[in-house]
C-alpha cells in the first residue's frame, strides 16, 4: 500500500507536470490563434524592407549583404530564375520548401510560410525550424529575378536575458517541490504518529501521551484522540472492574449454594437443620435470580437504541403500587411509610420508571433501622414532576457519593449478609431517569439519613 507521504509526492509531482502541460497547450493555441499571423506580417516587412534596400542600389555585393543579414540573426534562402540556390545562416533543419512556392515568388508574389503552417499540436510555428516555415518575397538585380525565404534563427533570440529567466523557472520549480516535500513531511509526522497510537488502542494498550504540540486541525485531532484514549483507559478499567464484581457476586453464592447442598446429603442431619441450609439455599438462589434480572434489564438499556416505549399513566398511582408490593418488608422492620403524592399523569416507560420507585424504596427500608420512616413526595409541576424519597437509615458518607451510580459500587458498611444488595439498583435508576431526560440527585448525611430527589420533565 503507497504510504500517504509518497501519494503526496506523486500528487505534487502530477499536478506540477500537469499544469506545465496545460500551460504549454495554452500558450501554444494562443500563438496559433492570435500571434501567428501577427509574427507571418512582422517578418514579411522586414523581408520586404531588405527586398527594397537590394533592388535601390544599395547592396554592392549581394553575397556580403545576405551573409551579414545571416550574421545579425536570420536564415536566409535565395533562389534565382535559372534555379541556383544559395543558403546564408545555420541550415534548416528541415528543408521542405517546394518547387510551388518558389515560382510564386519568381513570379512577383508573396509567400506567406509562417502564417499558413500547418497547426502542430506539440510544437508551435515559431519554433518549427524549417524552410517551408519563413516567408518570401520576391527582388529583381540586374534584370535578373531572385527569390528570397527568411525567418529568424531562433538559436540567436534566446539572449542571457532569455537563459536568466528560464534558469529561474526551473530553480523555482525545484524550490517549489523540495518545500512542498518538507511541508508535506511535517503535515504527515503528527498522522504517522496517530497512527502508531491507534495500533496501541486497537491492543488494548490505553497508556501514552501523544508528542503532538499543534493548533490546527491535527492538533485538534490529536487532542480529541487523547480525550478518546483517556475515555478508553477508564472504560477498560470499569469494564475489568465489572467483570471482577460481577465474578464475585456470582461466585460467592454459589460457593454457598455448593456448600449448604454438600451439607443436606449427610442422613443425620437433623430436620431443623436440613431446614435451616435449605432456607440459604433458597436466599442464595433469589440472589442470583435477582442479580440476573438487574444485569439483563442493564444489558437492555445498554443495547436498544430506542428502549422506551412512553405512555401516559398515572404516576401517583404507580408509587402507591410499589409501596404496596414492598409492605411486607416495612411491617417487618416496623418502619412507617408516608406519601404526600400529587395526581400526575405522566408520559413515559411505566415499565422502567417502575424499577426506579422499587429499587429506591427497596434502599430505603434496607438500609433504615427498625422503628423508623421513610417519607416519598411526589410534587406535580408546571413543566417538570419531582419525586422525593427520604429515609433516617445509616446515610452515606461524602467521599462515596460521587460513585454510589457506578455498577456493582457499595459503601463498605452496607457489604454485610444483613444489607447485601447486587450493587446495581442505583445505576439502573440513573439510566432509567437518563432515558426520561431527567436528572438524580442525592443528599446524604452519615447517621442521619438519604434523600433521593428525581426531576423528570413532561415530555
Amino acid at each position: 500500500m503507497k504510504s500517504l507521504y509518497g501519494k503526496f509526492l506523486s500528487f505534487t509531482t502530477g499536478i506540477m507536470m500537469t499544469s506545465a502541460l496545460v500551460a504549454f497547450l495554452v500558450v501554444n493555441t494562443y500563438y496559433h490563434q492570435q500571434l501567428k499571423s501577427k509574427n507571418d506580417e512582422k517578418n514579411m516587412n522586414i523581408a520586404t524592407s531588405l527586398a527594397h534596400y537590394i533592388e535601390s542600389d544599395n547592396a554592392a555585393s549581394l553575397t556580403d549583404f545576405f551573409e551579414t543579414q545571416a550574421a545579425v540573426g536570420y536564415k536566409l534562402y535565395v533562389v534565382d530564375e535559372d534555379g541556383k540556390a544559395a543558403f546564408y545562416g545555420e541550415p534548416f533543419r528541415k528543408q521542405n520548401l517546394g518547387k510551388e512556392p518558389v515560382e510564386l515568388v519568381l513570379n512577383g508574389e508573396q509567400y506567406h510560410g509562417m502564417r499558413d503552417l500547418k497547426t502542430e499540436t506539440f510544437m508551435t510555428g515559431f519554433f518549427s525550424d524549417q524552410l517551408a516555415n519563413t516567408v518570401g518575397v520576391p527582388f529583381e538585380v540586374d534584370g535578373k529575378k531572385y527569390a528570397l525565404f527568411m525567418r529568424p534563427n531562433i538559436k540567436m533570440l534566446f539572449t542571457e536575458v532569455h537563459f536568466l529567466l528560464g534558469g529561474m523557472v526551473v530553480v523555482m520549480a525545484v524550490f517549489s517541490l523540495l518545500s512542498m516535500l518538507i511541508v508535506a513531511k511535517k503535515l504527515i509526522e503528527p498522522i504517522t504518529k496517530l497512527t502508531a497510537a491507534t495500533k496501541k488502542v486497537g491492543e488494548e494498550q490505553f497508556t501514552g501521551t501523544l508528542d503532538i504540540h499543534r493548533k490546527d486541525e491535527i492538533g485538534q485531532l490529536a487532542h480529541s484522540f487523547q480525550k478518546m484514549t483517556e475515555r478508553l483507559s477508564e472504560n477498560d478499567r470499569i469494564r475489568k472492574e465489572f467483570i471482577s464484581d460481577v465474578s464475585h457476586d456470582f461466585q460467592s453464592p454459589l460457593l454457598n449454594i455448593k456448600g449448604y447442598a454438600d451439607l443436606l446429603k449427610n442422613e443425620d442431619l437433623s430436620k431443623v437443620n436440613r431446614k435451616q441450609y435449605a432456607a440459604v439455599i433458597q436466599s442464595e438462589t433469589e440472589r442470583l435470580s435477582s442479580l440476573t434480572k438487574q444485569l439483563l434489564l442493564l444489558t437492555s438499556l445498554d443495547q436498544l437504541s430506542s428502549p422506551l416505549h412512553p405512555k401516559s399513566f398515572r404516576l401517583d398511582e404507580q408509587i402507591k403500587e410499589t409501596v404496596r408490593k414492598y409492605r411486607w418488608f416495612s411491617e417487618e422492620k416496623e418502619i412507617a411509610v408516608s406519601m404526600e403524592l400529587d395526581e400526575v399523569a405522566f408520559t413515559g416507560d411505566p415499565a422502567f420508571l417502575e424499577k426506579v420507585w422499587e429499587n429506591l424504596l427497596s434502599n430505603a427500608l434496607k438500609y433504615t433501622e427498625e422503628k423508623s420512616a421513610v417519607d416519598i413526595i411526589l410534587t406535580d409541576g408546571e413543566d417538570q414532576v419531582k419525586i422525593e424519597v427520604r429515609d433516617e437509615g445509616i446515610g452515606i458518607a461524602q467521599e462515596h457519593l460521587p460513585r454510589v451510580f457506578d455498577r456493582f459500587y457499595r459503601v463498605d458498611v452496607s457489604r454485610t449478609s444483613k444489607t447485601e444488595g447486587t450493587g446495581l439498583g442505583l445505576s439502573i435508576v440513573q439510566q432509567v431517569v437518563q432515558l426520561h431526560q431527567g436528572s438524580v440527585y442525592i443528599d446524604s448525611e452519615k447517621g442521619v439519613g438519604t434523600t433521593f430527589t428525581i426531576v423528570l420533565p413532561k415530555l
